[in-house]
């Protein structure tokens, strides 16, 4: 199972655009401290359809898409070219080609994770496997299907609470229900289960199996049992204390009534899990996003990361 870790910020990405705190400020001076929005490639499948989605399919090889092979004015294809069937969205750029389709699960309805859904219009078709509750609240509360129809066929798969999904390839998906936290858009919406879910991936020809957890407030149960049963656990970094938010002036809540859970409050618990453990998710203000910050040091002697944009995994 491949998976490639396609961004790793919270909402407005690093540096945000309204914003000159230290993470951002130092963002805009060294490349190396930018993050985009918090997304992960899974086979040909994204997790999450963020603002940066273009550009998160751009700097994955196994989703650019590639060309059909046929003759040009600069002669023939190469015969070690890539099979286009190897891309998900491949087809020539004119002509009768294969199908485009975009594979996207959805943890949650939040913007940021869901604002990327329009810019795959020009898919032929886009398959969305959510909980029937976030489907819910983007059909009704943002329209989606009402807005996206006109330009490609709206498929969804609904992904059950208490069983899972196989994608193409093989590999299952799994959601774990993590919260009940809603999108301001949908504040008013009736009370309802399966608002924000964690991902569990299996490769049933492997045995390789990576939970993705990228925005929780409450260690639950059954998370730390999914966590505890993975290879991987790439889970919820956004901010590394409690009272990070009301320091820095973004919010009047702390991280946990945000709905994350502070590193300080799931370091040592994630090194106590027998597999690989990483964060994702930094919140602008988070020290972790300068790469010199001394909390990397803490992390490390835990044996806990800080997940980087494009790095890819195998299970």
């Amino acid at each position: 199972m491949r998976l490639r870790i396609l961004g790793t910020a919270a909402g407005g990405g690093v540096p945000q655009w309204n914003c000159a705190c230290p993470g951002c400020a130092g963002a805009r001076t060294n490349p190396g401290w930018r993050r985009s929005h918090a997304s992960l490639a899974v086979e040909d499948h994204i997790v999450n359809a963020t603002p940066d989605i273009a550009e998160h399919i751009e700097a994955c090889e196994w989703l650019r898409p590639i060309p059909a092979a046929s003759p040009s004015a600069s002669g023939p294809v190469s015969a070690d070219a890539q099979d286009p069937a190897d891309s998900p969205i491949s087809g020539p750029v004119s002509g009768p080609g294969r199908t485009r389709v975009m594979r996207v699960i959805l943890t949650d309805a939040e913007l940021d994770h869901t604002l990327g859904l329009p810019r795959l219009r020009e898919a032929d078709e886009l398959e969305i496997v959510a909980t029937a509750t976030v489907r819910e609240a983007l059909t009704r509360g943002l329209r989606l299907q009402e807005v996206l129809s006109p330009y490609a066929d709206l498929r969804w798969r609904d992904l059950p609470q208490d069983g899972s999904v196989s994608l193409t390839g093989g590999v299952r998906v799994q959601a774990v229900p993590v919260s009940d936290k809603r999108p301001r858009y949908a504040a008013a919406e009736a009370s309802a289960s399966g608002w924000v879910v964690a991902l569990r991936f299996t490769d049933p020809v492997t045995g390789g199996t990576c939970l993705y957890a990228p925005a929780f407030g409450v260690w639950s149960a059954a998370l730390e049992e999914a966590m505890a049963e993975a290879d991987c656990v790439i889970v919820d970094g956004t901010f590394w204390d409690d009272e990070e938010p009301r320091r820095t002036g973004i919010s009047s809540r702390t991280a946990t009534e945000m709905g994350h859970l502070p590193i300080e409050a799931t370091a040592e618990r994630l090194a106590r899990l027998p597999g690989r453990c990483l964060y994702t998710h930094l919140n602008n203000t988070n020290p972790l996003v300068d790469p010199d910050a001394p909390q990397h040091k803490r992390l490390a002697e835990l044996g806990v990361e800080v997940a980087a944009d494009g790095m890819v995994i195998e299970l």
